[in-house]
């Protein structure tokens, strides 16, 4: 039985499966690898309303808990990412009386904080415990709660209507959009905003980004399917921005039908969609091929650096990197262990294939020849830093768009 649009409920068929795949976020101790979770990573385009997605889900206590590896503020890139987007909201959007901001997936409160600190009404929700408590530590005030609809009633009722809704690489996580969507509706004033950025099929398509897609990742938003999903629900995309963080994301900017002028970068957007055959799906058929051959790419060279004796690191033990190990089939004979900043993951194994997860210690002790990117959408951040790497004679290889030593 073929699945179904998750939006539309029309009969989909993916065009790619990387296999079978683990948690991408699910570093792990060697006593836990007998019981490690797999399922197949399988992704669809839907021929009527566009939007492309997972046809396979993990129940979401899998991916998002307590032990959740992943702290925004890390980087110090997207900590200047979202206090930008904090003073854009609060010098565009929240003119009135007493405004109220609201976001989803809140995370550490690295926008939210912002707010809390100007002493704007605000409330975080975040389903990962232990970065909720961070969150907390900063002043921002955070429920740790899954968003729907019967929630979004709670806060109205409790806190009134919000000015702005925000949401940043969190939206595409969620595979019950609908009851989000009805519950922005009512939390939203009349001239209320929902900002939220993720990461953009246009740019997935064009650099064959395909680490983008992992368990957390349910949907892979356009401005066309974005559109048919909230205006089943009496919204409308009134602005896009594109935005250069995680690889290429897209700010959408919706209100209430009418309530908003709609902006000229909607359709110009639109526009390049069309031009980029986001609707056509010959293109995913072109993209399937596209991914194997970066694969393909990509063994082939870690093969030839083993066989000449060269010493490869993982650099940044991302989500994203277990799309690309385990698709690839990258192993700790190819790659000797991945280097990471974040304690939680450090002493752990990557999902699946089980590179070991060392300190930045390790890594800047004794450089490897290669550097092998996996956080390749913080590339110039990274760089920037690691001048000594590369003057010590060290190399850096990348995958996107296109297999390469830099």
């Amino acid at each position: 039985m073929p699945n179904q649009c998750l939006v539309c409920s029309t009969p989909i068929e993916p065009f790619h499966s990387f296999g079978r795949m683990p948690i991408a976020n699910g570093f792990l101790l060697p006593e836990q690898f007998a019981s490690e979770y797999f399922f197949e990573l399988k992704v669809a385009h839907c021929p009527a309303c566009g939007m492309v997605q997972l046809t396979e889900h993990v129940d979401r206590e899998k991916m998002f808990h307590e032990n959740y590896a992943f702290y925004s503020s890390t980087s110090k890139r997207m900590a200047e990412h979202f206090e930008q987007l904090a003073e854009d909201v609060r010098t565009r959007h929240l003119g009135g009386k007493d405004p109220f901001v609201v976001e989803i997936g809140s995370n550490d409160g690295i926008t939210l904080q912002h707010f809390a600190g100007a002493g704007i009404r605000h409330l975080g929700i975040e389903p990962s415990a232990n970065v909720a408590e961070v969150a907390r530590g900063k002043g921002v005030q955070t429920v740790c709660r899954f968003f729907d609809e019967a929630l979004a009633r709670e806060i109205v009722s409790e806190h009134g209507q919000a000015d702005a809704f925000l949401g940043a690489n969190v939206m595409c996580h969620i595979p019950y959009l609908h009851s989000v969507a009805a519950g922005i509706r009512l939390l939203l004033k009349p001239t209320g905003v929902l900002i939220y950025e993720d990461p953009y099929l246009g740019d997935i398509v064009e650099k064959t980004s395909y680490d983008q897609i992992y368990d957390e990742h349910a949907f892979y938003f356009s401005v066309a399917s974005v559109s048919h999903l909230f205006g089943a629900h009496g919204m409308e995309v009134v602005d896009v921005a594109p935005q250069h963080v995680h690889g290429g994301s897209m700010r959408y900017v919706i209100a209430h039908k009418g309530a908003r002028p709609v902006s000229q970068a909607v359709e110009r957007q639109r526009a390049k969609e069309h031009s980029l055959g986001l609707h056509q799906p010959a293109t995913y058929k072109h993209l399937s091929r596209n991914i194997e051959r970066s694969r393909d790419e990509l063994m082939k060279l870690l093969r030839e650096l083993k066989h000449q004796g060269k010493r490869v690191v993982g650099y940044g033990a991302t989500s994203k990197s277990t799309t690309v190990t385990n698709y690839c089939g990258i192993t700790p004979d190819l790659v000797e262990f991945i280097s990471d900043t974040t304690p939680i993951k450090q002493g752990k194994f990557s999902p699946g294939v089980h590179i070991p997860v060392k300190p930045y210690a390790e890594f800047a002790s004794r450089y490897p020849d290669y550097a092998l990117l996996f956080a390749w959408n913080h590339g110039e951040e990274i760089m920037a830093k690691e001048g000594a790497f590369v003057a010590a004679g060290g190399k850096w290889i990348s995958y996107v768009p296109k297999v390469a030593v830099l």
